[in-house]
């Protein structure tokens, strides 16, 4: 049967069998393979895919089920130029990974943690990542990385904020914001105070 969603962006059609999982959907139908298997019973949390937002197992997910929803994978993690996303980049920095299989759902999990959470304590990073099994570091260079993931995305944020706000010169107010006398007296708005009767009266 035929399902539509979006991946990574892109409106995808697939024609799948009603059985197949969102994990075989991903890998055999759009050529997805960043999305690993491993125990293929929900448990190691390779397979994690975001679908609406939210983390699930694709292997334990139909591909029917994701009708209308929209679909983030690894791939699409990446900027539309190819550059990196910051976690992407964190777990090379620091040594996230080592074979490299449990690392696409473990920026899965990351990712939606720092969606969430601009600056999650290594106990929360280590919480939202549980669910996720990696055989090989240690998970300290993982926490290592997600932990300086925000800091960079944070900075990233800072700077584009300042970047688009509006600064005055200090002690100085804009020259909008003060009317000349000319155009004042244009308005017939600058009197002299010692008129005959002690009432302001037009400068003629």
């Amino acid at each position: 049967m035929k399902v539509k969603f979006t991946v990574n962006g892109k409106r995808e059609t697939v024609d799948v069998e009603p059985r197949k999982t969102l994990a075989d959907a991903l890998r055999e139908d759009m050529g997805l393979t960043g999305t690993h298997l491993g125990c293929e019973h929900g448990v190691c949390g390779a397979c994690t895919v975001l679908v609406d937002g939210e983390p699930v197992r694709a292997c334990l997910m139909f591909a029917v089920q994701a009708e209308g929803s929209s679909v983030t994978t690894v791939e699409g993690m990446a900027g539309d130029d190819g550059t990196w996303h910051p976690l992407q980049r964190a777990f090379c920095d620091h040594h996230g990974l080592q074979c490299g299989f449990c690392t696409p759902g473990m920026l899965m999990s990351a990712l939606h943690l720092l969606h969430r959470e601009t600056e999650p304590s290594r106990e929360r990073i280590r919480e939202e990542l549980s669910g996720n099994i990696c055989r090989c570091t240690g998970y300290v260079g993982i926490v290592d990385a997600v932990e300086a993931a925000a800091k960079e995305m944070n900075l990233a944020a800072g700077e584009q904020t300042m970047e688009g706000a509006v600064h005055e010169p200090a002690g100085e107010t804009p020259a909008t914001a003060i009317p000349t006398s000319d155009k004042l007296a244009e308005a017939g708005d600058l009197v002299q105070p010692d008129s005959p009767g002690g009432r302001s009266a037009p400068r003629p």
